[in-house]
């Protein structure tokens, strides 16, 4: 049997149309599923009885279960999931005046393991299922009530172009009026800098964002704390994310995690604005490193911070300054899951 949210809303009126059914009930199918949450097909109501005992025997649909959720005095909350086969997955809503964000991961631990980051800390596991990241944003769907998702983000535990395959339905299904209806400029997916992704996203139409983690502006820098710069080069890189630029005219948002004594000097400040020189359709989001347990990371004191800034700025960078969110429950990716395992 298949896990119906396995399918987009074109798959899932192909495999109608082949029982012989009409396409349209595809449509109330996905209604009940992403704006009701409703996961017994018994309960579909407004489907024929025939097809909703056809429904039964070809499809099921799953569920997570939770296991710990916490809530900042910030108002950002942090869900833990176990999966069926016991695996634990983290998933974030972030609410802010205008907007509330959920961000969700993509795999089970993450296997590129970069120094600063607690989601490598246990090892890659597996990548999640089309129906896993669904169900993820199902439950903060759900939590976020009476407030509206606005915006969703794939920068959870894992890299999602190393799980391409199933993050671009699910991406489909976000994005769709019938499912949750979530602009594609609202959905940011972040990278670690998996060339061949980026430049097969280039490719796909999507008006999604596209955020890579760059935190290092020189290849050796960047190899020492990012593992992934020794397979895929800063050089190649930029190269690539100026190619997906030029072939899609959207703007790429590059993070920059100040991490104290390693990235955050005036000199690292100066290689980030040479590398970027004249690039229109780039921007800088500093982001203030987390002290994580495990890792010896700090971020930089408030006056490094805004001079490493106010330097980029002067230089004509776009930069944003991420604020803090979340940080007495250690909202940061795989700080949670980490935590728990360890109980």
């Amino acid at each position: 049997m298949q896990d119906i949210k396995e399918l987009t809303l074109k798959g899932l009126e192909e495999k109608l149309q082949a029982f012989g059914v009409q396409a349209y009930h595809a449509q109330q199918i996905f209604t009940w599923i992403y704006k009701k949450a409703t996961i017994d097909f018994g309960q579909m109501s407004d489907l024929p009885k025939g097809l909703r005992d056809k429904l039964k025997d070809n499809f099921y649909i799953s569920d997570l279960k939770i296991v710990k959720r916490l809530k900042s005095s910030d108002g950002t909350q942090k869900l833990l999931f176990q999966s069926q086969d016991t695996n634990l997955i983290e998933a974030v809503i972030i609410p802010a005046k205008d907007r509330v964000t959920a961000c969700v991961s993509t795999q089970v631990g993450c296997k590129w393991a970069c120094s600063f980051c607690a989601s490598g800390l246990k090892g890659f596991k597996r990548n999640l299922s089309c129906s896993e990241i669904l169900d993820e944003i199902l439950y903060l769907k759900k939590e976020a009530l009476p407030l509206a998702l606005t915006h969703l983000v794939f920068m959870g535990t894992g890299e999602p172009l190393d799980n391409y395959t199933q993050v671009l339905p699910a991406i489909k299904i976000i994005n769709s009026p019938l499912g949750f209806n979530i602009g594609a400029r609202r959905i940011t997916l972040s990278t670690s800098g998996i060339i061949p992704g980026i430049q097969k996203l280039a490719g796909e139409g999507l008006q999604v964002e596209l955020s890579v983690s760059l935190h290092a502006a020189d290849e050796a820098l960047r190899s020492r704390f990012m593992p992934v710069n020794k397979k895929y080069p800063l050089k190649d890189l930029i190269k690539a994310c100026k190619e997906y630029s030029f072939k899609t005219n959207r703007q790429i948002t590059f993070e920059y995690i100040l991490i104290k004594g390693v990235n955050s000097s005036l000199s690292n400040a100066q290689s980030l604005s040479r590398l970027l020189e004249g690039w229109k359709l780039a921007k800088v989001n500093l982001i203030p490193s987390n002290t994580i347990s495990g890792l010896k990371v700090e971020p930089p004191g408030k006056k490094d911070i805004l001079l490493f800034k106010n330097y980029l700025v002067q230089q004509g960078i776009k930069v944003t300054l991420r604020k803090a969110r979340g940080e007495d429950i250690n909202a940061a990716c795989g700080q949670l899951r980490l935590n728990y395992a360890q109980q």
